[in-house]
């Protein structure tokens, strides 16, 4: 009997040495979810998201965004995280290609990340699928492709470049007869002049010239010189027609609009070469193409951009409303260059990570935080507060718009600034609107 009880005593002892050893090691590899955890794979109090967007490519970079990511991440486990819960932040680059996006959304779901936040890419097709597919919602895009005001599982904070480019049609339609628009040859370039033409129709005018470059050209001297014939006063307008403001209520002025990206700087370097009459025609661009950094790099008041219209989705760079996130960056990204507060990306990452941490907050304390539970409460909360940024937010069926191609635009807010003494300002006299029913009344493109 005795050798019997020291042989059991022997046993259960070695049984619970290798189950601690085990769970041990469960807990430093982050194997899952454990009863009563939150998911992600940094540990049971631990929520991983993930934030990608395409840096040191030929095209469009947005290093701020996973930057901005990353200074939210330290800023709020300084706080204690997020209802007691450890913030987790994974970056990628997408690279501006679908292989690099669809590479990071492989990677969020690697790493069994709970939400895509504040991320940038044009592949809408490539990452949304793979995210669908586990559950996984993506909050607070760009607004780049059309992927991501159609997924179920996407929650766009502001109405991208739709509600920019209508926005850009009534800020023009309102000082021009002629408009020229220059936008990149791709596929999300191509809805680009319907959106704009929508806003310049609200205001009676006639269609933009549609004049395409090619995404990474670095010689954009031939469509300078197109859209400057083009914005002339004097051209016919498209399809041969006669612009309804042409000689009317003194609204002459030629305007260009350049919506590129990155290489809007390049097209109007070559503008202003190929304007050897001096004509200066109105120009103007929208917030992502043209921004305060943009202007300060280029000469500030003596930057070409002075005197530029620009469409945004938020207010100014300089609104009192952002001085929470300039506080999180002067304290956490100090040493980053390329997390600036007045550049669009860093600030939509702002505000996406707002509407997670809101979000999560309305989780019962104990109950499990997964991707498929964190797009159940998008679905059906209450709108969610983003400090004044935006109008309140929220994804609810009532919420979806009629805009064809877009139905998932639940903020088509726009607010219009132009470039006055080297800096980014609001323009006088222009209250914010929202471009929704313009939208609507658009054709399908």
């Amino acid at each position: 009997m005795t050798t019997r009880r020291r042989a059991a005593t022997l046993s259960r002892t070695l049984l619970a040495r290798t189950t601690a050893m085990a769970l041990g090691a469960c807990l430093v590899a982050g194997c899952g979810v454990l009863p009563g955890g939150s998911g992600g794979s940094g540990g049971t109090d631990t929520l991983t998201v993930m934030t990608f967007a395409p840096e040191d490519s030929n095209a469009t970079n947005m290093p701020g965004m996973p930057g901005m990511a990353k200074a939210y991440e330290r800023w709020i486990n300084s706080k204690g995280g997020i209802n007691g819960h450890k913030l987790r932040v994974l970056t990628c680059n997408e690279h501006n290609t679908p292989t690099g996006a669809a590479d990071c959304a492989r990677k969020a779901i690697a790493e069994k990340a709970v939400a895509v936040i504040g991320s940038y890419s044009q592949h809408g097709r490539a990452f949304m699928a793979p995210l669908e597919a586990e559950g996984i919602p993506f909050i607070g895009g760009y607004g780049v492709s059309s992927e991501e005001f159609q997924s179920p599982l996407s929650y766009p904070v502001n109405g991208g470049q739709p509600v920019l480019l209508a926005g850009a049609g009534h800020q023009l339609g309102r000082a021009c007869a002629k408009v020229a628009l220059v936008r990149p040859d791709t596929l999300a370039g191509d809805a680009l002049p319907i959106q704009l033409n929508a806003g310049l129709k609200a205001n009676q005018m006639g269609e933009a010239s549609d004049i395409r470059a090619a995404e990474d050209s670095s010689d954009l001297s031939a469509q300078a010189r197109e859209a400057l014939a083009d914005s002339s006063p004097g051209a016919p307008a498209k399809g041969g027609a006669t612009s309804a403001k042409d000689g009317k209520d003194g609204k002459e002025k030629g305007c260009v609009a350049a919506v590129l990206g990155a290489r809007t700087e390049t097209f109007f370097d070559a503008f202003r070469r190929a304007d050897s009459q001096n004509r200066k025609p109105q120009i103007s661009s929208v917030l992502g193409s043209v921004s305060q950094s943009l202007v300060d790099r280029t000469g500030g008041k003596e930057s070409p951009f002075e005197g530029a219209y620009v469409t945004s989705w938020y207010p100014v760079g300089t609104d009192p409303l952002w001085a929470p996130m300039r506080r999180v960056i002067t304290e956490q990204a100090f040493g980053d260059n390329a997390v600036d507060p007045d550049d669009s990306g860093a600030q939509t990452t702002w505000i996406a990570y707002t509407v997670f941490n809101e979000t999560v907050k309305r989780f019962k304390s104990g109950e499990q935080i997964t991707a498929r539970g964190l797009s159940r409460k998008l679905n059906q909360s209450e709108p969610v507060k983003t400090g004044g940024l935006t109008p309140d937010l929220s994804w609810r069926y009532q919420d979806m718009r009629a805009v064809a191609g877009f139905p998932r635009i639940v903020n088509g807010r726009v607010t219009f600034q132009v470039v006055e003494q080297g800096r980014l300002v609001a323009q006088q006299g222009e209250q914010s609107l929202d471009m929704t029913k313009t939208l609507e009344q658009a054709p399908r493109g």
